[in-house]
């Protein structure tokens, strides 16, 4: 079995297959992980260019560029293609890359399943995004396209829309499962479960979240499917359905996929931050239970995004308490990640001083969603700027600036070359200024009253909104920095050594857990032992 294995490990490295085909063909985890991380990067650019376009036309009241339809085409568009096009399939790459080195597998499980699991996604996206070009437009009904906007009243292209979403699934779905079979069967020899780098933890917990709630979206848009062509009435309260039901169905699915977007992220703070502070982490067993109490919490608060459909007060008592509960084991978290850098020998490198954003930033994402969480203001803030702010500070300094840590940190094992220190830290700076400007006064203007998914606003909400639409450019154009300084990296540079962090890169694997037994700069051999 394992001189199989290796045989078929070695002919992807070194196969005669060049040129385009190594990559559609390729079994490789290293080669998978890669296409999703580049296929990520275009869809972070593609939604990129979308949240610019919903920023211009926010610049100043009146309406400026577009009409209020594709404004509404926009703001459905960015938000889908960044959450199942951008940061879900960067952490599916980082899981290909990371988790089978980090265990000493030599490849992932299922290495066939993985190719096709990302094959999927740019079908996928090309459906998704050719409904710009059809008749009637793109959907245009937001992000969580809620019945009857997405029934009843939706242009023709939302059936395309519910296919390139089963095919999301299906492509989340087959990742899931490769990753939950990779970390339980192909671990090495005497690494037990409690042995493994809280990035593996992270996403072992995160595939099971993901093979859970990903059948549920797949019956929501099948019952839309339903009630827009077969003569079904799931939504429709004219038929005897329900629009209420809608949102319940997808909140049970939305409220896990928030946190799967979040999970790999504290994977990802927990191996950067004891490197850079020269420390092993503090209190990795809580931060193991944390994890998976999180996971858990996430199944049974899905209604407080409901607070206003006008449910029975005790349901309100308990989704705001469960809700409240989450805030403990992130408050854990948060502590660990502080408590590891108290009293290290702390250096500032780029993944460091994102891991310190993600920190500091994702905190306050956290803060103001305990704000929501409280009933009674929730239905002052329910469907204003002050939500949009919230969960971009969750998603933005919190998934995307981990996932760009991720790609600092680990550039140089990927490409053997060292990136441009300098660029980097000027990238973070451009980013967090960038980040903070945009969002911090949409809290301001969402207080004041501003709803959200409007093109056009009254005059008291001009200046903070001429100050979020400055910082979105400030952004947006310095991950063309990014792009560049990844590309020059892997064309060259200082060539990585066995020190990439001057001495600290020896902690690279054992900091983030009790130590494996290897640090696997070659896979070891898979033991002679059955697989079952």
């Amino acid at each position: 079995m394992s001189a199989v294995i290796e045989n078929h490990h070695d002919d992807h490295h070194h196969g005669p297959d060049k040129g385009l085909m190594r990559w559609v063909l390729t079994t490789n985890h290293k080669d998978i992980g890669t296409l999703y991380l580049w296929f990520s990067f275009a869809m972070f650019l593609v939604g990129g260019c979308m949240a610019l376009v919903i920023r211009a036309e926010l610049f100043q009241p009146g309406l400026q560029l577009v009409v209020p339809e594709f404004f509404n085409q926009m703001t459905t568009m960015h938000g889908l293609i960044m959450v199942f096009g951008a940061v879900m399939p960067a952490f599916v790459g980082l899981a290909n890359w990371l988790v089978p080195m980090m265990i000493g597998a030599p490849d992932m499980a299922l290495p066939r399943m993985n190719n096709y699991s990302f094959w999927i996604l740019p079908f996928a996206f090309g459906m998704l995004l050719s409904t710009l070009f059809m008749e009637g437009g793109a959907p245009n009904f937001g992000w969580t396209f809620y019945a009857p906007l997405s029934t009843e009243y939706a242009p023709p292209s939302v059936t395309f829309f519910i296919f390139a979403v089963h095919l999301m699934g299906i492509s989340s779905i087959m990742g899931s499962i490769n990753v939950v079979v990779t970390i339980l069967n192909l671990r090495a020899p005497g690494m037990r479960l409690m042995d493994m780098p809280l990035f593996v933890w992270t996403w072992l917990i995160t595939a099971y979240l993901l093979i859970a709630v990903m059948p549920v979206l797949a019956g929501v848009v099948t019952m839309m499917l339903m009630d827009i062509h077969f003569g079904t009435a799931f939504f429709n309260a004219g038929g005897g359905g329900d629009p209420v039901l809608f949102q319940h169905v997808f909140w049970f699915f939305g409220h896990p996929e928030v946190y799967i977007m979040i999970l790999p992220a504290f994977g990802v703070v927990s191996a950067i931050i004891p490197t850079f502070a020269r420390k092993k982490l503090f209190g990795y067993d809580s931060m193991v239970y944390a994890t998976a109490s999180i996971a858990f919490l996430s199944f049974i608060v899905w209604a407080h995004h409901m607070f206003t459909v006008g449910m029975p007060i005790a349901g309100e008592l308990y989704f705001m308490y469960a809700t409240m509960l989450i805030a403990v084991p992130t408050g854990v978290k948060v502590f660990n990640w502080v408590a590891t850098m108290w009293q290290g020998s702390m250096t500032f490198e780029t993944p460091m001083l994102f891991a310190i954003a993600f920190v500091i930033l994702f905190t306050i994402g956290g803060l103001s969603g305990l704000m929501l969480a409280i009933v009674p203001a929730d239905f002052q803030y329910h469907d204003t700027y002050f939500v949009v702010a919230h969960f971009h500070y969750v998603l933005v300094p919190g998934s995307i600036f981990s996932i760009m840590a991720a790609a600092y940190y680990w550039l140089p094992k990927w490409t053997g070359n060292m990136y441009d220190e300098t660029l980097g830290k000027t990238h973070f700076w451009l980013s967090f200024v960038g980040v903070n400007v945009t969002f911090f006064p949409q809290h301001f203007i969402g207080l004041a009253g501003m709803p959200r998914r409007y093109p056009d606003y009254a005059l008291q909400f001009a200046d903070w909104n001429m100050v979020s639409s400055m910082g979105a450019f400030l952004f947006g154009f310095s991950q063309l920095l990014f792009l560049f300084i990844v590309i020059k990296c892997i064309r060259g540079g200082k060539q990585a050594t066995d020190e990439v962090w001057d001495g600290a890169e020896g902690l690279e694997w054992t900091v983030a857990s009790p130590a494996p037994y290897h640090t696997f700069s070659t896979p070891p051999a898979l033991p002679e032992r059955s697989m079952a």
